[in-house]
């Protein structure tokens, strides 16, 4: 299955949750813009979780185009289409390549994110470009999270540095790197434990691991991505805005965009935190990711919309 097929898989339960409310809109060919239509079209986009201010602005701008005339399904279609673009537009850069030496990925995210299987999915991703990848297993509290990334690195072709359990993760993060520089490793990706972005010495503890990669190699990390679980939704945009406080996330990698109607988080996630997409994860398999294009990704959502209800 190819990219595109995927991603439309991934946005299928949200693209029929907006396929169901947005032709419930229309009762007859076409529809007066009032008042009344503006609200019921408020309420159906924040049910995709793209936010308030996100839905707001959208229904802002058909009221100020459209209000007290009869629409067509198709122009309401290609307005919210247009603007979501609009919205979610951003640098084409996934990831921010060290000029020299390797590129340290910092990735960091809740408890039960899907952090393991996310970062497998990178390393896989990097592999295939022919890159060396080594792994640094800093979450050194639960046992099964290293065993978990260990069987990960053996399957995907990657080293992994280790530490005991209840070791300084500090301390793996350091020699990841410092490992990585000896073998000429073109990736270096460092995971940490899941915490909860309220738990304060977790995320003080975290922004320690930041410094040991920066003061290991100057410029890192070059990147920290925080994995968002997309069936979260809204409360992604809490966990965006702390971890980013602690360690600067650079960007997001949306796991489990396969299993939500909330796909809309999105672009939440872009106006209220102003961080970029950069990959999302649609499927359990190592090839389950995407590069994240927000052009392709409003397409995907309204993919089919336009066509008449099966009979």
């Amino acid at each position: 299955m190819g990219w595109w097929e995927k991603l439309k898989q991934g946005l299928r339960k949200t693209a029929q949750l907006l396929r169901t409310d947005i032709r419930d809109l229309f009762k007859r060919e076409g529809e007066l813009v009032d008042d009344a239509f503006l609200e019921r079209l408020f309420e159906l986009l924040v049910r995709t979780d793209m936010g308030v201010q996100a839905a707001q602005n959208i229904v802002d701008e058909i009221g100020r185009k459209h209000h007290s005339r009869v629409i067509q399904l198709e122009e309401i279609l290609s307005e919210i289409k247009a603007q979501l673009k609009e919205l979610l537009r951003q640098p084409e850069v996934p990831i921010n390549m060290a000029p020299q030496g390797p590129t340290v990925i910092m990735v960091c995210g809740v408890n039960g994110c899907g952090k393991t299987t996310s970062i497998a999915k990178l390393a896989h991703m990097f592999r295939k470009e022919g890159k060396k990848v080594l792994l640094g297993a800093a979450d050194t509290f639960r046992a099964a999270a290293t065993e978990q990334l260990t069987l990960w690195a053996q399957r995907v072709g990657a080293e992994i540095i280790t530490g005991p359990t209840g070791s300084d993760p500090g301390a793996v993060a350091h020699r990841a790197v410092a490992t990585a520089l000896q073998s000429g490793a073109d990736i270096c990706i460092v995971d940490t434990a899941g915490r909860l972005q309220t738990h304060q010495h977790l995320m003080r503890e975290l922004a320690k691991i930041y410094r040991v990669l920066g003061k290991q190699l100057p410029g890192a990390p070059h990147e920290v991505l925080l994995v968002l679980d997309a069936t979260t939704g809204q409360n992604g945009i809490s966990q965006a805005k702390h971890f980013t406080d602690a360690v600067h996330c650079t960007g997001i990698f949306l796991a489990k965009l396969d299993g939500t109607a909330k796909g809309g988080v999105v672009v939440a996630i872009r106006q209220q935190v102003g961080l970029p997409v950069k990959y999302v994860g649609v499927g359990e398999k190592p090839d389950d990711i995407a590069v994240f294009d927000s052009e392709r990704f409003v397409d995907a959502l309204f993919e089919g919309l336009e066509a008449p209800s099966a009979v």
